[in-house]
């Protein structure tokens, strides 16, 4: 598997990758029979059998030969792949208190900073006091229901800019849900096409994507490797971790001090941040723990609805007819004179149809098989949403099977996967699903969207720990008359 500071592996970690395989080989002896899987090479394992790119595709593949439950090793660190829904229930669900907590990513969280956001924080008491500030904000329906008006109008807005320039469709949306997110976390209302706090988010989000990216870093498998200074041939890994601590460092620090200014100057909008700040005295531990919990809701909500809408919108490209039924219900219950909102959500079932790792604390047997303490299990989420058990025909872009037509019982709801398993499971599931609403219906009722004429469709995904479509193109134009004249009365209110 190849590595960002690979030119040092063996002149500064021959050694410590003999060591550190030896000591984990022997903490992680087998105290009986193990899941199967492929076999490594002695003490670096599997180490390069997992592909830099597109890993889910591998794990799929020992999936097939070797179950759902497979075991590797990488330098002596025993590793899980669940690639179906079963699977995962039956370790992450049934038995969360040993398998919720995080391993320790030397880049990510020693290196960068990003030790104490939600995604990366040891299961433990700091843990527990960020889920329960965030469930307060938007753990329920009702607490979420409370941002749809800054939802619709944010979606509303990406869609004016979608018309005006279509190829960037990606990017207006996410400026749209980026734009949301930070109205709710801090009550910061983006300014212009080019706001400095939203290109510090991104670029944050971006960095957190390939920092936790497995294997991406050779200092996460031999900690040690820490300690090289960045001047050091090949050490670039510290240059990244000394720019991307900088950018870190700004989103959390600028973010905070700007709801502080707001309160001081009497002008604070209610935000999760206002809401445990504004008349409080906290102590150091408390504000930290609401400023890396508002800082949890960008990184960890901001991208991933982005990648779910740029693969829908991807879908509609290779099957139009899932578009034109789509529209047809929005025309029939709406009509084409508005455009529809959350008002409109439970009368639109086929709207919504359209959208719709962790670490073992404890030596534990599963199965008759056993699993040595500090193994990390990975969800083979791709798998998971593929599983032809668990989905017909899976590849295929077919919103009715989330819905029960005439009388025939629906596949299984992809949100029971999606958002996780057990004590790990998203925080943000409710906000996940008002974003992923609001920004179909919106596009659904205003846009037609194709392939390019004399193009035949394709797709291809990238790799990192949230995969997005490659780019692709695509038609993207209003949908009628009055689906223009809809933007236009919208782009005349900005």
């Amino acid at each position: 598997m190849p590595y960002d500071n690979a030119s040092i592996i063996l002149p500064a970690a021959g050694a410590a990758v003999v060591a550190l395989a030896v000591w984990r080989l022997l903490i992680s002896r087998s105290k009986g029979p193990t899941f199967p899987g492929p076999k490594g090479y002695p003490l670096i394992g599997n180490l390069f059998d997992v592909p830099s790119e597109h890993e889910y595709y591998k794990f799929c593949e020992w999936g097939r030969q070797y179950g759902p439950i497979t075991s590797f090793t990488m330098l002596g660190q025993p590793m899980l792949v669940l690639n179906t829904p079963a699977a995962a229930e039956e370790m992450l669900d049934k038995k969360s208190a040993i398998y919720s907590d995080r391993p320790h990513l030397t880049m990510a969280s020693d290196l960068v900073g990003w030790k104490d956001v939600l995604v990366l924080t040891p299961y433990g008491d700091r843990f527990k006091a960020y889920r329960r500030l965030m469930h307060r904000i938007i753990g329920t329906r009702a607490a979420v229901d409370s941002y749809n008006t800054t939802l619709e109008v944010d979606a509303q807005k990406a869609a004016v800019r979608i018309r005006d320039d279509p190829k960037e469709f990606r990017a207006h949306i996410r400026k749209g849900i980026g734009a949301s997110i930070l109205m709710i976390s801090h009550g910061y209302k983006v300014q212009g096409d080019s706001d400095e706090l939203v290109r510090i988010a991104d670029s944050a989000t971006d960095q957190l994507n390939e920092i936790v990216s497995p294997g991406r870093f050779l200092v996460d498998q031999i900690p040690i490797l820490r300690y090289v200074p960045e001047w050091v041939p090949g050490a670039t890994f510290q240059r990244h971790a000394r720019e991307w601590r900088t950018t870190l460092t700004e989103l959390t620090e600028r973010s905070f001090r700007f709801v502080q200014q707001q309160l001081s100057a009497g002008t604070a909008v209610p935000s999760f941040v206002s809401t445990f700040v504004d008349g409080k005295t906290l102590t150091p531990q408390e504000e930290a723990n609401v400023k890396w919990t508002a800082a949890s809701l960008y990184s960890g909500g901001a991208d991933t609805p982005v990648s779910a809408l740029s693969s829908f919108i991807l879908a509609l490209t290779m099957y139009p007819d899932a578009l034109k039924k789509g529209q047809a219900e929005i025309d029939a219950v709406v009509g084409q004179d508005r455009i529809p909102g959350f008002a409109d959500r439970d009368q639109l079932p086929y709207i919504q149809a359209m959208g719709a790792p962790h670490r073992l604390t404890t030596d534990d047997m599963h199965e008759g098989k056993f699993i040595p303490k500090g193994t990390i299990i990975l969800v083979n989420e791709w798998g998971l949403m593929h599983d032809p058990d668990t989905y017909k025909d899976p590849m295929a872009y077919y919103p009715d099977r989330h819905l029960s037509v005439n009388g025939s019982k629906p596949e299984r709801n992809p949100l029971e996967i999606c958002f996780g398993y057990g004590r790990r499971t998203c925080p943000g599931s409710h906000i996940a699903e008002s974003f992923m609403y609001i920004y179909i219906v919106t596009i659904v009722a205003l846009f037609n969207i194709s392939s390019v004429p004399g193009e035949e469709p394709t797709y291809s995904y990238t790799s990192g720990a949230l995969v997005h479509p490659a780019p692709f193109k695509c038609t993207i134009k209003p949908r009628s008359a009055r689906a223009e004249a809809l933007l236009q009365t919208l782009a005349d209110l900005r």
